[in-house]
């Protein structure tokens, strides 16, 4: 199976490590209140007053360690998603793996205790989910193995562990280790609803459009007539008399041109009408 080109930067994975990287700089320089990284947390019991913060606590983070790892993650399996999805799909992928995995954590809060939810994590399961989706076989060097790991070992211990730490925790939000590990799961289950659909979608056969069945010109003996008339009207090529004609010839030629018109007839069978017209017409004088 093919792998996944060498990780090299991509347009918007340049720009949400950056985003990501600025908002943690104004945090801890300008807006360092704690109400201001409230405002981007995503909070099931005020969601409903606040939507937009489905997606602003993509972009909030609850430490330098969160952000490191975070970017890492990004950087790692995000470069060859983007080029494979394209820039813009990759950005609505991203942004929608995020919000799935709030709507996630929403749709439990009724009857699971829920805190406020920070990080990119749940987004950035959707990306991973796409890398093993596409490169389910593709070597992840993690330290300190001696050999990289596949992507799809990888993230079965990833979905493993925050099943575990769900289980540990009792919580949706913030565990123990402060991790909202459902939340993450939920970015994982959008992501795998997006490539279904997108992958059903693929599989339905195309409507097929009925051709329209050839229409073939109809001539009618007036119009045979016309023609013949028409045709007769052309100066002869020659100046002598026009040759004799068969009876049995013309009808051939008038019946090529009810069957197929007048564009199916050659230059020479054209000329043979002017002529049988011509000497029809002396016949009569």
């Amino acid at each position: 199976m093919e792998g996944p080109r060498v990780a090299r930067m991509t347009p918007w994975v340049g720009r949400l490590l950056a985003a990501n990287l600025v908002v943690m700089l104004l945090a801890n320089t300008v807006f360092t209140a704690p109400r201001y990284l409230d405002a981007l947390a995503f909070d099931p019991e005020t969601f409903l007053a606040r939507p937009w913060t489905a997606i602003t606590y993509l972009f909030a983070h609850g430490g330098v360690v969160h952000l490191a790892l975070s970017s890492l993650a990004l950087a790692l399996f995000g470069p060859p998603v983007e080029r494979k999805l394209g820039s813009r799909r990759f950005l609505a992928f991203y942004l929608y793996s995020g919000a799935g995995a709030a709507l996630f954590a929403f749709g439990l809060s009724s009857v699971l205790t829920v805190g406020p939810i920070v990080g990119p994590t749940g987004a950035l399961y959707g990306v991973m989910l796409a890398f093993v989706w596409f490169w389910p076989d593709a070597g992840v060097p993690i330290a300190p193995f001696p050999a990289p790991i596949s992507a799809r070992t990888l993230f079965t211990v990833l979905l493993t562990v925050d099943t575990l730490g769900a289980l540990v925790s009792g919580t949706l939000g913030a565990s123990v280790l402060g991790i909202p590990h459902l939340a993450h799961l939920g970015g994982a289950c959008a992501g795998y609803l997006f490539f279904r659909v997108r992958a059903f979608a693929a599989e339905r056969p195309a409507p097929r459009i009925p051709s329209a069945p050839a229409r073939r010109p109809v001539v009618t003996p007036m119009r045979v007539q016309e023609t013949v008339t028409e045709m007769s009207s052309a100066p002869a090529t020659l100046e002598a008399g026009p040759p004799e004609v068969s009876d049995d010839e013309i009808d051939r030629v008038l019946d090529k041109i009810s069957r197929h018109g007048m564009g199916s007839l050659t230059s020479e069978e054209r000329q043979f009408l002017a002529d049988a017209s011509k000497r029809k017409r002396e016949d009569q004088i």
